[in-house]
């Protein structure tokens, strides 16, 4: 089984979100040495913002592309094969501003791509072509929003990425990472507590595949 694991701070190593997907990245490689893993740093190497050139890039017919459309849309090509490729697709977000990244709402607008990612029927409803996949979101933010209508990070994946095809969806956060060390400290080991569970099977028993 394919893992790719999408990292989206700012931090680096700093990040409480990388953190976690370290965490979920180790107890598989235990679980399963053989384990392919693909990690793409968004934080470290940015992609560059979806702009105007890039959706003209996109929208250009390819027979009509410049040099430099030609590499937009294979760095675009590049992302999307990553997500078809992979069995199960990690992407650790942070809370910004009760919101997302720029960087990852970027790689999101990069990756979404009619007729390549997402379709309408006949009928005009959206048809999601990234399929199949065991997705887990590892989020963190400062304070402790979870099942609130401050958390808009949660709803928004979820219409997004099921938007993509992706409805398999596994949400941990770690919260309260601003209100003080102690606090910090629980809730990364509630959240990886919560992945250990993940990984020994208690919850999807093909984490460990």
């Amino acid at each position: 089984m394919k893992t790719l694991v999408i990292l989206s701070s700012i931090l680096g190593d700093r990040s409480n979100s990388k953190q976690l997907a370290d965490h979920l990245i180790a107890r598989v490689k235990t679980a399963n040495p053989a384990a392919a893993v693909k990690v793409r740093d968004l934080g470290a190497q940015p992609i560059p913002y979806f702009d105007g050139n890039t959706a003209g890039a996109l929208f250009t017919p390819a027979d009509a592309r410049t040099v430099e459309q030609h590499r937009i849309v294979e760095m675009s090509d590049e992302l999307i094969a990553e997500l078809m490729e992979a069995d199960r697709i990690v992407f650790a977000v942070p809370v910004y501003n009760f919101n997302l990244p720029a960087q990852f709402k970027s790689y999101l607008d990069h990756v979404a791509r009619a007729g390549v990612t997402f379709r309408y029927t006949s009928e005009g409803v959206p048809e999601g072509l990234i399929k199949g996949k065991q997705v887990f979101v590892l989020t963190a933010r400062g304070g402790k929003a979870e099942g609130t209508p401050s958390d808009t990070l949660t709803p928004y994946l979820r219409q997004m990425l099921g938007f993509l095809g992706m409805d398999d969806l596994t949400f941990v956060a770690a919260e309260g990472m601003a209100m003080g060390e102690v606090a910090a400290l629980e809730g990364v080991a509630q959240a990886r507590q919560r992945i250990d569970a993940l990984v020994s099977g208690a919850a999807p028993a093909s984490l460990a595949a």
